[in-house]
């Protein structure tokens, strides 16, 4: 079980994989956001349910990607993303500007901030961390 612990740990410390997966999710959003969908794509019913998803896992990740980071600074750029991607789409004649995918994309971050707490709590190292005695 210990071993087990200490491999999410260290997982939890990797920041060069999370932010690889951020940048890969911010691509995949922008495209998947973009795109005339000629091809099946797995989503929800529901383009807001979607719109939460992708951005409770980019709040998600960037937490993960830079834990010491307060929200002030990293959910203003996510909403400011949304509302780019809202932008585009008005361009496109496929796709329509919508004040509601925006607050589905705040509320994902809201989302995407609730679990960070705890797991701010469990990748604190304490005295019960340090390495056995030989």
């Amino acid at each position: 079980m210990a071993r087990l612990k200490h491999s999410a740990l260290a997982l939890l410390h990797c920041r060069p994989l999370w932010r690889t997966a951020l940048l890969i999710s911010v691509l995949a959003i922008l495209f998947l956001a973009t795109t005339a969908n000629p091809y099946p794509v797995p989503s929800s019913a529901s383009d807001k349910v979607n719109h939460l998803i992708a951005f409770a896992e980019l709040t998600i990740l960037t937490r993960l990607a830079w834990p010491q980071a307060k929200a002030v600074w990293f959910v203003p750029p996510l909403l400011i993303f949304g509302f780019a991607i809202e932008v585009v789409q008005a361009t496109l004649p496929y796709r329509d500007f919508s004040m509601a995918d925006l607050a589905a994309d705040g509320v994902g971050i809201l989302v995407g901030l609730l679990p960070w707490p705890g797991l701010r709590r469990a990748r604190k190292a304490d005295l019960r961390n340090s390495p056995e005695p030989l």
